[in-house]
């Protein structure tokens, strides 16, 4: 009698043990009978659900689970009560008693026949924070995926290891782009260094690069000379630095080849150079003995008199026109480095009052300003000035303002330009002008080109020519 006495204390007090561990815990407790109805609830229901544990007693719990994944909840139960596992763990969503849904994992016992609980035991906790982190995270994992096969630009991740100068780089993954343009693929290369995959000298060039972004802690942007063929040798490369606990652990490169690029500005500086000679020819050797012929003619002006002398200095006179326009065309029409910010209304004004306008009238429409170089820009408007007074009278008017959204138009209201000639106006040489060199409007174009911008004619307001130029990029 003495024994079953301590026993039942004993009983009770285990008893009371668990209750106050079960109550106090932040998991929720529940005991359900084989059918899955429950017969307990601990008060952490409250806090987690929103529920009194008498509004859930005597209730089945799949009333309150999903319907998607009831199923799952069911053959978790039937693995436990048929004792083919000793404890399943499953996630579910379960209604709160406001009617949302909250992810619960709960971890599934057998205590039937136990001597302190009775049932089927859940302890459960709630995971919806972490299931929508997870689903955040899936989400971005696949945009990744996404954008890693799908972008044209090449993209390589770099696993970045030890610190200062010690760090090692490592090539983690390479972009199907990447491996279409260089034929290396992820396999060849995961885990292995620049030095490597490329060879001492040019992987040490990239490690260099590589160093320099860890060091600076932020995107470094640079062209790099990586030879894979004959077709890609230059790239353009953007490399940023990613951040783990305060650390870079991984570099992140997007690389474009710019091969073609290079080569055709590596052309077009060659020809810059040959133009730069020819200018030079023209300036010394051809302008030199032009002054003399001009001098000559001008003393034997001054003693003789011949029905020759006057077409002999006009000839000389359009001789000297044309060099200037041909130095201005190979010196005016190479690439713009640096531009400014240009006040239409300034440029135009300057540009007005160098002119021999004799009675025309310049209207200035919209004031803007744009991006430029005014010093070029300059044979722009005065060759478009000189061009309208020309065809269009000493009395003409000249309109200038403001094109679409960043171009420029300058009109006038003299014969305009027929539709038939206006793909010809460009043209080096071309001139329905008495006396012009032709020279004028392909100065125009080509400057304008320089800029990155294009050129078009049409008709004016009034009938006249108007030019219009907006950028092109």
């Amino acid at each position: 009698m003495k024994d079953g006495a301590n026993r039942e204390d004993q009983v009770e007090y285990d008893t009371e043990w668990y209750r106050t561990i079960v109550e106090e815990v932040n998991d929720l407790a529940t005991v359900a009978d084989p059918d899955g109805t429950i017969t307990y609830v601990s008060p952490a229901v409250t806090r987690i659900l929103g529920y009194e544990p008498d509004e859930l007693i005597g209730h089945q719990g799949y009333e309150f689970v999903h319907p998607d994944d009831r199923g799952r909840n069911a053959e978790a139960m039937e693995a436990v009560l048929s004792n083919d596992s000793e404890a399943e763990t499953v996630e579910v969503r379960f209604r709160d008693a406001e009617g949302s849904w909250r992810w619960i994992e709960a971890t599934i016992r057998n205590r039937l026949d136990d001597d302190v609980v009775d049932g089927v035991l859940l302890s459960s906790r709630d995971i919806t924070e972490r299931k929508s982190f997870e689903a955040e995270t899936r989400k971005l994992a696949e945009e990744y995926e996404a954008l890693l096969n799908n972008v044209e630009d090449a993209i390589f991740l770099i696993n970045v290891e030890g610190e200062g100068e010690s760090v090692r780089f490592e090539f983690e993954r390479l972009s199907p782009s990447y491996e279409r343009q260089t034929g290396i693929t992820t396999e060849e290369v995961r885990g292995q260094t620049p030095r490597d995959v490329f060879g001492e000298a040019d992987g040490a060039a990239l490690a260099a690069n590589y160093h320099r972004c860890v060091n600076a802690g932020e995107p470094i942007s640079y062209q790099e000379e990586l030879r894979v063929d004959d077709g890609a040798r230059f790239w353009q490369t953007k490399l940023a630095p990613v951040v783990s606990d305060d650390e870079i652990t991984r570099l992140v490169g997007v690389t474009r080849n710019v091969t073609g690029r290079v080569e055709r500005e590596r052309q077009l500086r060659q020809q810059n150079e040959r133009l730069d000679e020819f200018a030079s020819v023209i300036s010394h050797d051809l302008r030199n003995p032009l002054n003399v012929a001009e001098a000559r003619a001008t003393l034997l002006a001054e003693q003789v008199e011949s029905e020759h002398l006057d077409p002999l200095l006009e000839s000389l006179d359009r001789i000297e026109a044309i060099v200037e326009d041909t130095l201005t065309l190979a010196r005016q029409g190479n690439t713009i480095d640096e531009k400014r910010t240009v006040s239409l209304t300034d440029l135009v004004g300057k540009c007005w009052a160098t002119v021999d306008t004799r009675d025309a009238t310049i209207e200035i429409v919209d004031e803007m300003t744009f991006q430029g170089d005014p010093e070029r820009l300059r044979h722009v408007f005065e060759n478009l000035f000189r061009n309208a007074i020309e065809h269009g009278g000493p009395d003409v008017t000249v309109r200038v303002g403001r094109h679409a959204e960043q171009g420029i138009y300058v009109e006038d209201d003299g014969p305009g330009i027929p539709v038939d000639e206006r793909d010809d106006v460009f043209a080096p040489g071309h001139s329905s002008a008495s006396g012009g060199t032709g020279f004028g409007l392909t100065i125009v174009k080509r400057i304008l080109e320089a800029h990155g911008w294009g050129v078009t004619v049409s008709d004016g307001i009034e009938g006249g020519a108007r030019f219009e130029f907006e950028t092109t990029e």
